[in-house]
């Protein structure tokens, strides 16, 4: 069981544009589990299209994206990639290169990360890694129609199972980079919570639940720990019901509608699951730059009370916490980036003294 006693942990976007100072700066504020980072505004490793290449029919022009099923060659494409799934081996590491590995133009950030270990002096306790949800890339990503591809069936499978096989493959190279916990990748999936809405009319909870359950499914089958991180608001049921072993949440922002769903809560908690508690702020330009430890400190600690209240024990939620930012920082100034990686970091340190090391 891993119990992380609110260690500090990120979420994977930064705003700079070179892999080995964004390696750094991880390495500076999360020693013990570092990521390996994403740079949004390099033009690959936008949220969506970073895990994209190896599916039939992606087509590019400039900045755009989309799949084409119309294009010459697709259905030749799509049997060639259910072909290359069964011919995978079983229990042995998927291989080094191929349709379901990270693209290293499209992911540098992850051999950066994984170069840089080499030379490390002491082992992280585990790494952390990151793809981006289904659901959000399904509705992200659209046909030549401008139709979101997770409403078409096939499309949607070849979707999933490509992230199932990317997320098996980071685990597997992850874990000779861990000193102790198995590595830890986080599903980002905003989209979780927000099946109701507009933007993803159609789509039931039985889709969504299904989805999410085959890429965790993939992650602890490789050996490695399953996050969910969602930034957003809406219906947490179904993160809270799920498999992860690992819930990344706005505890900033959204904590009050949270901890609404009380007997689900309580039922993750009570099988071990951890919260990463996104306790910095990371979306108001105003309100970050204004934010102290202090001020942090004090608001986690009420939360952390008011879980109590529901019926957890304080002393072991705090055991099952990771501190963590809101969200990532990718989209704001390099500044404030490195504001919030600072209080997670030294809000982390303050915790743990107050509560792992009296001495």
């Amino acid at each position: 069981m891993f119990y992380p006693s609110c260690l500090p942990i990120l979420i994977g976007s930064l705003p700079l544009t070179d892999h080995r100072e964004a390696v750094r700066t991880v390495l500076a504020c999360t020693p013990e589990i570092p990521n390996w980072p994403q740079l949004p505004r390099l033009a690959k490793e936008g949220m969506v299209r970073q895990f994209l290449d190896g599916l039939p029919g992606l087509v590019e022009a400039g900045a755009r994206f989309w799949i084409d099923t119309d294009q010459p060659g697709f259905s030749d494409e799509m049997t060639s990639f259910y072909e290359e799934i069964l011919s995978l081996p079983g229990s042995e590491p998927l291989p080094e290169t191929g349709r379901f590995t990270l693209d290293p133009h499209a992911a540098p950030g992850f051999f950066t990360l994984c170069a840089t270990l080499i030379d490390h002096d002491r082992r992280p306790l585990t790494v952390k890694g990151q793809i981006t949800g289904p659901i959000t890339c399904g509705i992200g990503v659209r046909d030549q129609h401008g139709i979101p591809i997770f409403h078409d069936d096939n499309l949607r499978d070849m979707l999933i199972r490509l992230l199932s096989l990317k997320a098996r493959w980071q685990v597997e190279r992850l874990r000779r980079w861990c000193r102790e916990i198995p590595p830890i990748l986080f599903i980002d999936e905003p989209g979780m919570v927000s099946y109701g809405s507009t933007a993803f009319s159609g789509i039931s909870r039985d889709t969504v639940g299904s989805a999410m359950a085959t890429l965790i499914e993939a992650i602890k089958d490789a050996g490695g720990l399953a996050g969910i991180h969602i930034c957003a608001n809406g219906d947490w049921a179904p993160a809270l019901q799920s498999e992860t072993d690992i819930i990344s949440f706005d505890a900033f922002s959204y904590f009050d509608n949270f901890i609404l769903y009380r007997e689900p809560l309580l039922s993750f908690l009570t099988r071990g699951g951890i919260l990463a508690w996104g306790i910095v702020p990371t979306g108001d330009p105003n309100v970050i730059a204004a934010a102290t430890r202090e001020d942090l400190l004090r608001r986690w600690q009420e939360q952390v009370q008011r879980v109590e209240q529901l019926g957890f024990p304080a002393a072991r939620l705090r055991r099952q916490a990771l501190i963590a930012p809101a969200c990532g920082t990718g989209s704001l100034d390099p500044e404030l980036a490195r504001h919030v990686l600072s209080l997670t970091s030294s809000l982390s340190q303050q915790i743990r003294q107050l509560y792992f090391d009296p001495a």
